[in-house]
């Protein structure tokens, strides 16, 4: 039988975010009160229509963020600099892994339960016997060579730093989200873009690469669960039994929903990174961010096959059909002006 728990006030940060966004959602829905930390001049798009204070601030600030999180009881630390390509990543350090020290520092102060939310990057990468891919599990530990770009390893140092916080006594339970697909991807995120890309015709053909794809509103729930029942100082994967697609068995399924046909053409991994080469030194020039980085060929060399079945037994995490995710995305970037008439 489920615990039953008491209305909370909830500290969010990135709640402007895909992650965030959905989660501010979730836990109105469960008529919790929320704090929502939003940087300066954030595109706020996705948190519209919801009833919540709003604060403005920096990850950098520990004064700020300690008398925010005055009186709440559970902080969500969903903020983070995800990108795969960046002119300078030194932000991206101080942003993923200071600012989850400064956030859990001060959620230590105040708040009953602190969740981090991590990545599969910081999970082992799955490995194949007998000519069959096994999806990783919390057990799997990612080794330096995983850790191919400087987004997984600024979420690595910060899961550290996390788990020392746990270790140290706090409350703190990291989720390890794999790829969300649903709504309110304002940004969009880099898998959102290839959603976008898909119903404008800008995707020519594909790597022959594999994601755990999971609803964002299921990762929002799982947020929420891991709170209510999960162990301190425990990781859970929030994804999908049935979400370890190939790229191709993902491009069939958006053409099934949308009726635009998937592009046909495979391209071989070392002509993506002969183009991602070009298409950085471009950038390093342009300051603009290339459209395939070398840190997304890099990563799609590999099928990210995930097994979630831990924070299905222990939390009850919900497991929404993945084509579903991907209709509900379909459906939010049709009606948000994302797709070209």
């Amino acid at each position: 039988m489920r615990q039953l728990f008491k209305l909370m006030k909830c500290f969010v940060t990135g709640a402007s975010g895909f992650i965030g966004s959905n989660l501010v959602h979730e836990l109105l829905t469960r008529k919790h009160r929320v704090k929502a930390l939003v940087r300066p001049g954030s595109n706020t798009q996705a948190l519209a229509g919801a009833d919540i204070e709003t604060v403005t601030g920096d990850l950098t600030d520990r004064n700020f963020l300690s008398r925010e999180m005055d009186g709440c009881e559970w902080c969500f630390h969903c903020a983070a600099d995800y990108r795969l390509w960046a002119a300078d990543y030194k932000p991206m350090y101080i942003a993923n892994v200071e600012g989850t020290f400064n956030v859990i520092e001060a959620a230590g102060h105040h708040c009953q339960r602190i969740i981090y939310t991590s990545t599969v990057g910081c999970i082992g990468l799955p490995k194949e016997v007998d000519g069959k891919i096994v999806p990783s599990t919390e057990a799997d530990k990612v080794a330096d060579t995983d850790l191919t770009n400087d987004y997984k390893r600024s979420k690595w140092q910060a899961e550290l730093v996390a788990a020392k916080f746990a270790r140290d006594g706090l409350p703190v339970i990291i989720v390890n989200p794999s790829a969300p697909v649903g709504p309110r991807d304002a940004k969009p995120t880099p898998t959102g873009q290839v959603i976008v890309d898909f119903l404008n015709h800008k995707l020519p053909g594909f790597v022959d690469t594999g994601l755990n794809w999971v609803h964002v509103r299921d990762v929002a729930t799982g947020h929420i669960l891991a709170a209510e029942k999960g162990k301190i100082g425990d990781r859970y994967i929030l994804g999908n039994a049935d979400g370890n697609w190939t790229m191709e068995e993902t491009l069939k399924v958006l053409e099934e929903i949308t009726g635009i046909s998937a592009p046909k053409m495979k391209v071989p991994h070392w002509v993506a990174m002969a183009a991602a080469h070009v298409e950085e030194s471009t950038a390093f020039f342009t300051r603009k961010p290339p459209k395939a980085p070398l840190a997304g060929v890099r990563m799609a060399k590999y099928k990210m096959w995930f097994n979630p079945i831990k924070a299905i037994r222990d939390l009850g995490l919900p497991q929404t059909p993945p084509k579903q995710a991907f209709a509900d995305a379909v459906e939010w970037f049709r009606a948000n002006g994302y797709v070209k008439k």
